[in-house]
Formats: C-alpha cells, sequence, structure tokens
C-alpha cells in the first residue's frame, strides 16, 4: 500500500476512533485517568478483534496493507455508515463492499421530488432487484398499471417480456428494453449473486421466454442509463423522451427520468 494511503488510512482511524465514547469505563485504564478522547487503541482493537500492536502500526501508518476482514471489522466497531466504509475500503486500497440488499425504504426526499413532479415530469424509482418502488401520477399515466400477476409483477426486467412492454415501447422498442433488461438483470445478479429472488426471476424468464434465454446467451452487463425512448402515451399517442437514470449508491435505488423531446 503506498505511503500516501497508508497516512490518510491512519489519520481516518486516529479521527474516528476519537469521536467514539467508551461505552462503559475500561478495566484496563480507569475513565478517571483518561487524557485523551473516544477509544483508547486497545479498546477498539479488541472490539475489532486484533492486536493492539497492529492497530497501533495502522494509525501510525507503519503496517501492511489490513485484510478486507480487518477493515469490516473496524468499519463495525467505529460504527461507519456506508459511505464512511466505503471511504475507509478505498482509503486501504480496496474495492468497497457491495451491499447485502437494496435499502427497503425510499429517502423521504426523493419520494418529495417525486410527488413535486406529479403534473410535469415522469419519474420512477426502482432498486438493485430492479423491483419498482414508486411511481408518481405523470409516469402512472404514461406507463399504464403494472402488467401481470405473482411475485415479480413489479420487477422492470419481468415487465420487458410482458405484452404490456410491446404496446408501450412497440416491436421494436420493445425489443430494445428486453435485450437492456436481460443485460441489467446480470448487472444485478453480480452485485448480488446470493439473492435468491433474482435467481428464480432469472430460472423463471429462462423457461419461459426464448427471447430471454436468446439475450442472456449473448453476455451483455448493464451499463447504459440514458437512452431516447418512443412511448405510446393513453390519450397523447406517441412520445419520445429522453430517459435518465439517477443512482442512490447508499441504498442502491435508481431515480428515472423521463424528460420530453420536442
Amino acid at each position: 500500500m503506498p505511503t500516501g494511503l497508508r497516512t490518510d488510512l491512519g489519520e481516518f482511524l486516529r479521527g474516528r476512533r476519537a469521536m467514539m465514547a467508551p461505552s462503559e469505563p475500561s478495566a484496563v485504564v480507569p475513565a478517571s485517568r483518561r487524557r485523551v478522547p473516544g477509544l483508547r487503541r486497545q479498546e477498539l482493537a479488541e472490539s475489532a478483534g486484533i492486536s493492539v500492536e497492529y492497530y497501533t502500526r495502522l494509525e501510525q501508518g507503519r503496517a501492511p496493507r489490513p485484510s478486507r476482514e480487518v477493515l469490516t471489522a473496524l468499519a463495525q466497531v467505529l460504527g461507519l455508515t456506508a459511505g464512511e466504509r466505503g471511504h475507509l475500503f478505498r482509503l486501504a486500497g480496496e474495492l468497497p463492499p457491495e451491499p447485502l440488499a437494496p435499502g427497503s425504504e425510499i429517502r423521504p426526499g426523493l419520494l418529495q421530488l417525486l410527488r413535486s413532479l406529479d403534473d410535469t415530469v415522469p419519474v420512477t424509482v426502482h432498486d438493485g432487484r430492479l423491483d419498482v418502488m414508486a411511481r408518481n401520477a405523470a409516469a402512472a399515466e404514461l406507463l399504464g398499471p403494472l402488467s401481470g400477476e405473482g411475485r415479480f409483477r413489479r420487477n422492470i426486467v419481468h415487465q420487458g417480456f410482458t405484452s404490456h412492454a410491446r404496446h408501450v415501447l412497440g416491436e421494436e422498442g420493445a425489443h430494445r428494453y428486453a435485450r437492456w433488461a436481460t443485460a441489467e438483470l446480470r448487472s444485478a445478479m453480480g452485485r448480488y449473486p446470493d439473492d435468491g429472488y433474482l435467481r428464480e426471476l432469472h430460472a423463471e424468464l429462462s423457461a419461459t421466454s426464448a427471447d430471454f434465454r436468446s439475450f442472456w446467451d449473448q453476455g451483455e452487463v448493464g451499463v447504459g442509463h440514458s437512452a431516447v425512448k418512443h412511448l405510446f402515451h393513453p390519450t397523447r399517442g406517441w412520445q419520445t423522451f429522453q430517459s435518465e437514470m439517477l443512482h442512490d449508491a447508499e441504498r442502491d435505488h435508481w431515480m428515472v427520468i423521463y424528460a420530453s423531446v420536442g
């Protein structure tokens, strides 16, 4: 690990440790003798399951690159948020860990944004499992009711292989969407390889759709989050939209904005 990263990592650990209040007086050093704020190095090291000597060297920028297991333990003891945990990993020269699952609740501010655009711009929100979590009134009017039944009716990949997709997008547009959706499913399964819901979705589409099997065999991974789409509005006919996807990385939620073109 480069010297600069080691120094930055040590500074970050010292700063976070100083912000932590001991849960109870130390058995080693009585509270009355504390002369520094926060947890002592020994207390933090013991809680993380590492030696105080190694932890001291981490703070001093002299330790070898810590393992992902050590970083995970330190993040837990320090009570880091997802963003702070990612920062800790990057300081140690590691990729931040992927979340175990998308967040189950949309940020209140994002919901307020959806409602404020009810009469002007269609907006939807889906999570990292590709399930629709919310739509504003303009999106519901444009896209119509969620089609189908069963467990996957809110899933945007599953929706791509329904007759409703062809009605809203047309044959050519539905074909492009289904190809994109298949690539997005592959990407989601890469983020959550042990997720039973995604695996069952893949199994169902593989069993019921020849188009899905064909797209899947192409091995594409979803990367495109901007597109021009032609959508059939139930009262206004065919319209063109610039579709943009914005990511809330902490919760793995995606906001899709449909801006009218022309």
